[in-house]
């Protein structure tokens, strides 16, 4: 068997703003040893969107913490007739290493992390909680260490977009949708987002909808107010709040690939630090992102992973607390989201 044609295990199991920031990881590994076959390791709700990246191989599940132990050892024996190569865990909990273990992987690769570290007998020091880079570079360093491991000094250093559709095939659909809420073709589509990243600060409904009624653009725009599961009764709120502001709310319904193609026809997407906006981020679209200023959740450290003249990112000013998303001024944001994307 050559080097490139191995047989590697990545696992990042967690929410999906953390799995689509570890698409960067993937490319990295996947064209820098392009005959390895890559598995991924998902949670069972980011299983639809995984299945567009290009550069997995496979997906297996998680049985999540929430399995038995009995579910938890036949997953191990399940992982072990895989017969990997390898296992890098992006990011890493007791039980995955226990579980990689179990399957009889020889080389485990993992974040030097808490007690997690001890079932990995390859660990890479990251101290991510100083959050001195963006979490997918993290997820990036790891993917190295192993191919410098490997013998693999001539690394890949993939660029955006991390996930693309058939461009008529988004044209189509955003004929559809436009025909469909009666929207100008000619006038750009304005993402809003205003449901939560789990943990993440956010701004209020009323930030959002000053924010949306300040918006300027040349060629006219409309806004879609978008909802995931679960977060339809605060994007209708939103879209009341928004008056005679032109505007469409759209529940996304239909799985994540669905919303991933809606969010690629978007000309700007506005969100705080959620999924979807990683979505927009791996797609490659124009985002303006709303974080907190503590230190695990900086901007810095979920940094969207599109390119850098078409992200904007806004976090309380110095003089307010650093989790007090009030602090932000609507109106001046909408300002200088105007005349970067859409006074233009």
């Amino acid at each position: 068997m050559t080097t490139n044609s191995k047989k590697i295990l990545v696992v990042r199991n967690d929410k999906l703003g953390d799995f689509m920031l570890a698409w960067p990881a993937f490319a990295t590994l996947k064209q820098s040893m392009p005959d390895c076959e890559i598995h991924a390791l998902v949670n069972p709700y980011t299983a639809d969107i995984a299945e567009l990246c290009p550069n997995i191989d496979h997906i297996l599940l998680d049985p999540t913490a929430t399995a038995s132990f009995t579910d938890q050892v036949s997953f191990a024996k399940t992982l072990r007739q895989q017969h990997y190569d390898a296992a890098i865990t992006l990011f890493s909990t007791t039980r995955i290493g226990w579980i990689l273990m179990l399957a009889g992987i020889q080389y485990r690769l993992a974040p030097a992390t808490k007690f997690a570290q001890l079932f990995y007998h390859s660990r890479l020091k990251q101290r991510r909680s100083r959050s001195e880079k963006p979490e997918y570079a993290y997820n990036q360093d790891l993917v190295i260490n192993y191919l410098h491991d490997s013998g693999i000094n001539d690394i890949a250093q993939p660029e955006p977009p991390y996930l693309e559709f058939a461009q008529a095939d988004i044209d189509q659909i955003r004929q559809n949708f436009c025909r469909q809420h009666q929207i100008n073709q000619k006038e750009r589509l304005v993402f809003i987002h205003p449901g939560s990243g789990g943990s993440a600060n956010n701004l209020s409904l009323e930030q959002y909808a000053q924010l949306g009624k300040a918006l300027k653009s040349s060629h006219g725009h409309h806004i879609v107010v978008s909802a995931g599961p679960g977060e339809i009764d605060q994007a209708t709120a939103l879209a009341d709040k928004l008056g005679d502001t032109p505007h469409t709310l759209y529940h996304s319904t239909e799985g994540l690939k669905r919303f991933a193609q809606h969010i690629a026809f978007a000309d700007l997407f506005i969100s705080g630090s959620t999924g979807p906006l990683h979505i927009a981020g791996a797609l490659n679209c124009n985002t303006a992102a709303f974080y907190p200023r503590r230190r695990s959740a900086t901007a810095l450290r979920w940094q969207t992973t599109n390119q850098e003249e078409k992200r904007l990112a806004f976090s309380p000013p110095h003089s307010e607390d650093i989790d007090d998303m009030s602090g932000i001024e609507p109106v001046e944001v909408a300002k200088e989201i105007s005349e970067k994307f859409l006074l233009i």
